[in-house]
């Protein structure tokens, strides 16, 4: 069994582009390829863990990850994500790996579906990129949209000043020009590819400010409870896309809107079809959300790639 600590991943990490192998992954989950059970969770009063696991039918390994959210973390100093991903032999059931990655691969694989999804559902001409939120997912978002989009404009909200502050410097230094708001209505108005990165579990972003062009990812709402957009946003949405339509039904976005009676499934397109059929945005003026909650089918992709690539540098 090999450890992986998150000092050897940190460096493995710059050198690998797992993209086009969680794309794949995408396509070959809503194939059928993929045998991926319900979400475990764990919800206490100062956190939450979640627990996702597959495989993917033939391939060589299987996947068990946790990861955890402690939110109030950094007040006392600590990180607010943390984590690890065990990768097993499918024919034997052995441990061939611990990568004790103290969740940055979640996090790198929960950035990297954002770009995916604003690959294939984007508008062509991204005016400003609105993020919502300023955390670890405000920035890394922003990050791996490079790869897909080449404006360097973003439109940060958020409800801290000193947060809004740090954004700003941090996402300058990493060659972005930054403008800082806490009006929801000006981000929507002035950005047409918006990204929401928070624990909400109210809407932030009303239905009336969402204008013809617009995409958003939304990925800050992985439970039950969470819930970033109005569900009105989703009826008018012209595609709505899910990662997983099966957590759909109890998770997310999507979850909520059903809830509120505004879509059935017969409204949603999975991200992986989309990718292998070719049916994202087909028009500039078209408003196409995608709703992100995590499909374990991320984790079996880059924890092999992370696994292969240490095996080369050891």
């Amino acid at each position: 069994m090999k450890i992986i600590s998150r000092a050897e991943i940190d460096q493995i990490l710059p050198n690998l582009d797992p993209i086009p192998a969680i794309e794949q992954g995408f396509a070959e989950y809503s194939a059928g390829k993929c045998n991926i059970p319900p979400i475990g969770e764990l919800i206490m009063d100062k956190g939450e863990v979640h627990i996702k696991y597959g495989c993917i039918n033939g391939e060589e390994y299987y996947v068990v990850k946790l990861a955890s959210g402690f939110y109030d973390n950094p007040k006392i100093g600590l990180a607010p994500s943390n984590g690890m991903m065990i990768l097993f032999s499918q024919s034997t059931g052995e441990v061939v790996a611990v990568l004790h990655d103290e969740c940055v691969l979640t996090d790198v694989r929960t950035a990297i579906a954002g770009a995916i999804a604003a690959k294939y559902l984007a508008p062509k001409n991204v005016t400003a990129i609105g993020i919502v939120g300023t955390g670890v997912q405000a920035r890394m978002q922003a990050e791996y949209l490079k790869s897909v989009t080449d404006c360097r404009d973003i439109i940060v909200w958020g409800r801290s000043t000193e947060k809004l502050l740090e954004y700003k410097n941090d996402m300058r230094e990493a060659g972005f020009s930054v403008a800082a708001t806490k009006d929801m209505a000006e981000l929507c108005a002035n950005a047409n590819l918006i990204i929401t990165t928070t624990p909400a579990l109210e809407p932030l972003i009303k239905a009336e400010y969402i204008k013809p062009g617009t995409h958003i990812t939304a990925m800050g709402s992985d439970t039950v409870e969470k819930q970033e957009l109005d569900s009105e946003i989703l009826a008018m949405a012209d595609l709505v896309v899910s990662d997983s339509i099966d957590q759909s039904q109890t998770r997310g976005e999507i979850h909520k809107a059903r809830e509120a009676g505004k879509i059935t499934d017969a409204n949603l397109l999975e991200l992986g079809n989309v990718i292998s059929n070719g049916t994202g945005r087909t028009s500039d003026d078209q408003i196409t959300i995608a709703d992100l909650t995590g499909v374990a089918v991320q984790d079996i992709k880059i924890a092999e790639a992370v696994y292969l690539a240490s095996l080369k540098t050891s």
